[in-house]
């Protein structure tokens, strides 16, 4: 009886020195080519980029069902590793068995050619399989990794916040209500109002003030009808809270976050990173270099709105102060002025939530946008409020009864002190890294306004 064989990663096998016999390889059909003694078939199992070529020749006794292979069929192969003696490939493996797990019939879309990405998202449950989307979520996964890391090289405890929630915390309305019944809420199964949450910010706080450095990262959820195509209704969300810390020592770590996740995807994707480069931004990675190499600009909203006024510029939104900034105002600033991520501070406490610290002047908050060449807003945070009487007066200014925030409240009556922080989106920063332009593009299931497949 053959010994049962560990298999390998494709990725592996390509990066091995010294030829490995032998070798068990799983994956699945991309193309198959035959020759009048053998076929070529290249294998995938996702692990990486690039494919394996198998050479099956016509001694295998299920040579004949082999030769019928399609793009698709998902195949488990044994054999030698050996020096390619073809173009293309450093490695290939001469088979000695190949057993047929699972087969693909002709209507398998994914056939050798290319896709919209439009057509793809239909197939979002097979769009993994294709070169762009398996380096596309590679990527996110990698991505995720460096954010824990970032956080844990620098002493954050990892917070998980509900998902179900009682809070507003944007104060927007703009919730996913969770009930099991039509009426009357005391009756309901949590006994009151509950909703998907937009932000595990004020849950963060009560750790914060207790841990001192905590961050989240889990999914949020917005109920606006927007499709544009940076907006979900279901999206994740990365916010760090920290103590003792000011609106500086804030826009310090959103800043730093941004070149470390940038820096540590081009070191570990660097085969990902050059297919996004060829085929999605050629400007790609010229513009994430410059954004790790150069300071971040650092802008008044006020003096953001002077310079927009005075640009001359033809905007389809209007720009005037008490307005919230729009992406092309945004992308102005980054893309055509500072030529450099921007970070803009200190709103309008009239288009800001609640709970940010409302300055000295009596008109701002400390609140920051950090702001990305091609994106736009990708970092929104802020100073909180830690004054008892001014954190109750901003809910009262926001038409917020306090009585429903008496245990957030506490956190001001019970030890407060001067703390911040951000939320950082997920599938923004995977936007700005890929040069991918669509936020439906970098979800593996997107969930929009009328669209919630698979």
């Amino acid at each position: 009886m053959d010994e049962p064989l560990s298999p390998t990663p494709i990725k592996g096998a390509l990066q091995s020195t010294i030829p490995i016999e032998p070798i068990q390889l799983q994956g699945w059909v991309r193309t198959r080519r035959d020759s009048k003694d053998f076929s070529f078939i290249e294998l995938n199992d996702g692990s990486c980029l690039r494919n394996l070529q198998i050479i099956a020749k016509n001694t295998l006794p299920n040579y004949a069902a082999l030769q019928r292979l399609t793009t698709g069929a998902s195949i488990s192969v044994r054999g030698a590793l050996v020096a390619s003696q073809g173009k293309g490939q450093k490695w290939e493996v001469v088979a000695d068995k190949i057993d047929i797990v699972g087969g693909a019939d002709d209507t398998y879309p994914l056939q050798k050619k290319g896709h919209t990405p439009e057509f793809l998202r239909e197939i979002a449950h097979l769009r993994p399989r294709s070169n762009l989307f398996g380096c596309v979520f590679r990527v996110r996964s990698r991505l995720a990794f460096a954010i824990h890391q970032f956080f844990q090289e620098r002493g954050f405890v990892y917070v998980h916040t509900p998902i179900v929630t009682g809070s507003d915390c944007e104060g927007a309305g703009e919730l996913f209500r969770v009930t099991t019944i039509d009426c009357d809420y005391t009756k309901d199964f949590f006994a009151r109002q509950t909703y998907l949450t937009v932000s595990g910010q004020l849950e963060a706080e009560a750790f914060a003030l207790a841990l001192s450095r905590v961050y989240t990262f889990g999914p949020t959820f917005r109920a606006e009808n927007s499709n544009t195509s940076r907006h979900a209704s279901e999206f994740w969300m990365i916010e760090p809270e920290m103590a003792f810390c000011d609106l500086n020592g804030n826009m310090d770590l959103a800043e730093e976050i941004v070149k470390y996740l940038i820096t540590d995807v081009r070191k570990c994707c660097p085969e990902e990173m050059e297919l996004f480069a060829k085929f999605v931004d050629k400007e790609l990675l010229a513009r994430l270099d410059f954004v790790v190499e150069r300071a971040f600009q650092r802008i008044s909203y006020s003096d953001a709105v002077d310079l927009l006024r005075k640009s001359g510029e033809k905007f389809e939104f209007p720009i005037d102060y008490g307005l919230n900034l729009q992406s092309e105002h945004e992308r102005w600033l980054t893309e055509k002025h500072f030529k450099c991520p921007v970070t803009v501070f200190d709103y309008p406490k009239e288009i800001k939530p609640f709970y940010m610290r409302l300055n000295d002047d009596g008109k701002t908050v400390a609140a920051i946008d950090l702001l990305v060449p091609g994106i736009g807003e990708i970092v929104g945070g802020s100073q909180r409020e830690e004054r008892l009487d001014m954190l109750e007066e901003n809910m009262r200014g926001h038409k917020m009864d306090p009585a429903d925030y008496k245990w957030y409240l506490d956190l001001r009556r019970y030890g407060t002190v001067p703390h911040s922080g951000f939320g950082l989106g997920f599938e923004r920063m995977l936007m700005f890294i890929t040069g991918v332009s669509n936020i439906r593009d970098v979800i593996p299931f997107a969930r929009t306004p009328g669209s919630a497949e698979f």
